[in-house]
């Protein structure tokens, strides 16, 4: 659709200097990032992790043509926060700034901030100004969420995507994800379309209204599944069982989709790595 209708398919609804962004993921797949205020929907989630106007945040979501960075500093600001905007990468330029500038806050994949923390141990810098973090992107293992608790770090999960925003955000229930106020999801029978049962797994399929780009039932390829009942934490939304794998055979690695025949092609030119 995208290379009939380019850059977007025919989905966005504004154009020109409406386009604050326009963002490439894997595929090329582009997506637009608009002058609309939070419009991922990140302040929420920032919220729900404890995040609060003032706080400073070490945003290590990537910058570089991908959305992940953009979209914690849209919901950041929204919400009042003081972004750094370090990326990935260079743990030890990551480190020298939370030491000098002490953010109270991290926001990435859990596989960084660990990496920071052990980098900091090695230089022998103070981190502990770090208190809270929000992750994504890949799974977070109960042993490393109590490896972060036990040096002070709150931490909490949410479920994005490039093309959506926030999808559901964990609150401190910590019971399955909460699904954002600002979307309509379904999960429905890979394939077929059709709406399973509460607690059975299925694909994630998502409606957005956002004004600037919306999307009707965009199938996420991501598996979850509906969770019964409300959240102990008193948000009335419906919640999921979080991330759940993929209905089809990509995976993802460090936040970043490989699909199979991307690997199949690797090895075609490199035969030795196998």
């Amino acid at each position: 659709l995208q290379r009939e209708a380019p850059p977007f398919g025919g989905f966005s609804a504004v154009s020109g200097s409406a386009i604050s962004y326009i963002f490439a993921s894997p595929g090329p797949i582009y997506e637009p990032g608009t002058k609309r205020s939070d419009f991922w929907r990140f302040a929420r989630t920032l919220f729900a992790a404890g995040f609060r106007q003032g706080d400073m945040i070490q945003n290590c979501f990537s910058y570089h043509l991908t959305p992940a960075g953009a979209m914690v500093d849209s919901g950041a600001h929204a919400l009042g926060c003081t972004v750094i905007p370090a990326g990935v990468g260079r743990a030890e330029l990551q480190v020298q700034t939370i030491g000098d500038l002490k953010p109270n806050g991290y926001v990435g994949t859990p596989s960084f901030l660990k990496i920071i923390l052990e980098k900091a141990d090695e230089m022998g810098v103070d981190v502990t100004c770090m208190r809270k973090a929000l992750v994504s992107g890949e799974a977070l293992p109960g042993p490393l969420r109590s490896d972060f608790a036990a040096r002070g770090i709150d931490v909490f999960q949410c479920y994005a995507t490039a093309d959506l925003g926030v999808i559901a955000y964990e609150t401190e229930a910590r019971e399955g994800l909460v699904v954002d106020e600002g979307i309509y999801l379904e999960i429905v029978r890979p394939g077929s379309g059709e709406t399973v049962a509460d607690g059975e797994v299925g694909e994630v399929v998502v409606t957005s209204l956002n004004p600037d780009y919306p999307l009707i039932r965009f199938a996420t390829g991501d598996l979850s599944a509906i969770l019964p009942g409300g959240s102990p934490c008193g948000r009335s939304n419906r919640r999921i069982k979080g991330w759940l794998g993929r209905a089809d055979q990509t995976a993802k690695i460090r936040g970043m989709f490989v699909h199979p025949e991307q690997v199949n092609r690797v090895i075609k030119r490199h035969p030795e790595i196998v």
